[in-house]
């Protein structure tokens, strides 16, 4: 097997991970996209995601100060400036605030980041942890998730819009930028692992990286559908449907 095939074979499963494990196709997301969600059950999917928006530029962060390499930190910061963004605009965090408000809850209340499930936090956290802690070439296949995303991005503003009053382009603003933002962080990100994983040890760490991504993405959304779908069991510190909803999406429902 020549070294180009050998390259095209990694690729190929690292691709295969999306088309098995990619959040997608959990049913939360099914719901969701189809608009067969509640609108509590958007809104603990806003609150309890953007838990994971704020600690994508803190895992960055984390990241980039294991890297000794000034070409790779120049390349892998702007991940954080997509997320923070300036004073002014905010960028992805500031976006999915917008989003917060458009489905009827308090900005305030959802940066406090309370009432998001345990579950959510377990697993965020724990890629945290991950990309602080493994090697610099799993926590960089840990990333690539980004090579399903737009596929998701746009069916969610898709079916959002179909399907949801609250969708317009302000709402949405956060997913259309993504479309923009992953394809370029992706194709860094690909050809690292492509190339630094020269060896079948290196190259099965970096799928067991990338599939260790898409089960944190998978238990956020079973640990909402847990809470809020089936069996509908919130656990204790979870938000209960109530707190934090504006006064005008609280009178717009009880109409």
């Amino acid at each position: 097997m020549t070294i180009a095939a050998d390259k095209q074979a990694f690729h190929a499963r690292l691709l295969s991970i999306g088309s098995d494990r990619y959040h997608d196709k959990h049913p939360f997301h099914v719901m969701l996209h189809g608009g067969r969600c509640t609108m509590t059950q958007v809104r603990a999917w806003v609150l309890n995601r953007y838990y994971y928006q704020t600690r994508i530029p803190m895992k960055d962060a984390a990241f980039l100060s294991r890297c000794d390499d000034p070409q790779m930190r120049r390349a892998w910061r702007s991940r954080i400036e997509d997320h923070d963004g300036g004073h002014d605009e905010g960028g992805g965090i500031r976006r999915w605030l917008r989003l917060a408000e458009a489905v009827g809850l308090d900005a305030d209340f959802v940066a406090s980041t309370k009432g998001v499930l345990p579950a959510t936090r377990f697993a965020v956290d724990a890629y945290v942890a991950f990309v602080r802690q493994q090697p610099l070439l799993e926590a960089v296949a840990s990333s690539l998730t980004e090579l399903f995303a737009p596929k998701i991005h746009s069916e969610r503003i898709a079916g959002l819009l179909e399907h949801y009053a609250f969708a317009d382009d302000a709402a949405l603003a956060y997913f259309r930028q993504r479309l923009v933002e992953a394809p370029q962080d992706v194709k860094f990100g690909l050809a690292y692992v492509l190339d630094h994983a020269d060896t079948a040890e290196k190259q099965n760490a970096a799928v067991a990286a990338l599939t260790f991504k898409t089960e944190v993405l998978w238990s956020q959304l079973d640990a909402l559908y847990g809470a809020y779908v089936a069996p509908g069991l919130i656990p204790p510190g979870g938000w209960d449907g109530r707190e934090g909803v504006t006064a005008a999406a609280a009178a717009e429902a009880a109409e």
